[in-house]
Parts: structure tokens; sequence; C-alpha cells
């Protein structure tokens, strides 16, 4: 990723003075609190336009999507950080939002970014979505690339809300054309692996956000600002009802030590 060279820091996000404040170009106690969703207005902030009324569902269904999963490593790490330290509400979010990468989280920008370079393949080559897709996939296989977005450990068939996205994408007769490049990957994996691997939810998020024109430099913050949210209910019941010791205790009671003893003379 390439840094800019600007000496004068700019922002085109907002503004104050002494008796206003400006969000993108919009009076937010005027214009905004009170009189737009929070959804409206994470896409206002990110994208400088406010969202018609399909991608504000498209882009609503997302969060509800991945907001929750139970005690994933992300919420296990929050849960042990607040019961270690009570008075850090944020530092145990944080704790749980720091691992957003390849496997969990971050997936979905690496899977928007797959869909991207078979959009181009297709585009550039003149061919249909699956025989990019195959080529693109080869070229992913090629290289070690993991495949994101496919396979999960729980859900054998396809993620179960993989398909309620793709439910409202249709519902809202968004451009369905990163739908059908994610499917059409689903389609050709068992030629390059060897195996089925379905999707899951974090390749349905960016195709239908791509479906939207959601950018794509901004696909990870939808998992990473939804999974906030349930972090923040996990760490109220972890206040009311602590489990993160015991979250330690079954870590420490499974422990394999296979490492050297060490020899007193």
């Amino acid at each position: 990723m390439k840094i800019g060279k600007e000496t004068v820091p700019r922002t085109a996000i907002s503004t104050a003075d002494a008796h206003s404040i400006t969000v993108r170009g919009v009076d937010l106690c005027g214009d905004l609190i009170g009189k737009i969703s929070f959804t409206d207005y994470f896409h206002l902030l990110v994208t400088g336009t406010r969202p018609s009324v399909k991608a504000a569902a498209i882009i609503d269904a997302t969060l509800v999507a991945i907001a929750e999963h139970g005690l994933v490593p992300s919420v296990q790490a929050s849960r042990m950080t607040l019961a270690a330290a009570p008075d850090a509400l944020q530092g145990a979010v944080a704790a749980g939002i720091l691992g957003c990468g390849s496997v969990i989280l971050g997936a979905s920008e690496s899977a928007g970014r797959l869909f991207d370079d078979i959009a181009a393949y297709a585009r550039d080559h003149g061919t249909d979505i699956d025989t990019a897709a195959l080529a693109v996939v080869g070229e992913y296989r090629a290289a070690r690339r993991a495949i994101p977005g496919y396979g999960h450990p729980l859900h054998k068939e396809r993620d179960p809300r993989v398909n309620a996205l793709f439910e409202v994408a249709r519902h809202h007769a968004i451009d369905l054309c990163y739908v059908d490049i994610a499917e059409a990957v689903e389609r050709v994996l068992p030629r390059v692996i060897g195996k089925e691997l379905k999707l899951n939810v974090s390749a349905a998020i960016p195709a239908v956000l791509l479906g939207i024109g959601f950018p794509l430099a901004a696909l990870k913050g939808v998992p990473i600002l939804a999974r906030t949210a349930g972090l923040i209910a996990h760490l109220t019941e972890e206040l009311e009802h602590s489990i993160g010791f015991a979250l330690s205790y079954q870590a420490t009671r499974e422990l394999v030590f296979d490492g050297t003893q060490l020899v007193r003379s």
C-alpha cells in the first residue's frame, strides 16, 4: 500500500467550529441527529453520499449477519481480557478486534478482492464468469494463496447466512454480478483443489456489498463494525456473569506439554 506524501493534513469527512459540526457537508445537529439511521450515517461517512433504500437494506443485513456467532476466538479474547481487567472495556473490545485478519472477519475483504480479480479477468479476456473463476482460482492455488470465503468448521453445507443474504439481495433487486461470481467460485473449486468448499458468510458479505457499489477498500470495516456490537453484548454479560477465567481454565485443562523438561543437577 502506497503512503501519500501530503505535507498538509486534509480531510473531506468533517469539520467543526464553535457553533456547529459539519459531517460530509451536512449539519450534524440540524440535519442528521434524529433524522438518519446509523446504517445510513455509516454509508455517508464512508462514501460521502446517503445510500439508496436498497443499499441501506443490504448494509443492514450484512451487519446483522456477522455481528454474532457464539464464543468465537474474538469473543473469547475479549471476555478473558475483561475478566483480567474489568475496568478496561475499551481494551477488551480492542482485544477482540485486533485479530481481524485473513481467517477471522478480514476474510470478507480478501474474498472481495478475489471477486474483483475475477470480474476484471472476465472483462479483460471476454470470458464468462466460470472460465474467469477457474483461471483466477487456479492462479491463487498455484501461488499457494488461500481461497477466502469458502469452507466453515461448523457449517459443512453452505453457511445458512449465505442464502439469507442472497435472498435479501434478490428481494431488493441489486446488481447480482458478484453473487454470480461467488457462486461460480463455489462451482469451480472442486476442479481446482479436488474437493467441495461451500460459500461462507465472509464471501456472501462482499458479494452483496460490491453489488451496491460499496467501496472495496472499506469491506473489512463492515465485519469490524458489526462484531464490535456483538463484543459489547458479550462484555456486558461478562460483567454480570464472568466466564473469562473459565475459558482460560478450559484451555489449561486440555493443555498437553510436549517440550523438554528442565534437568537439574
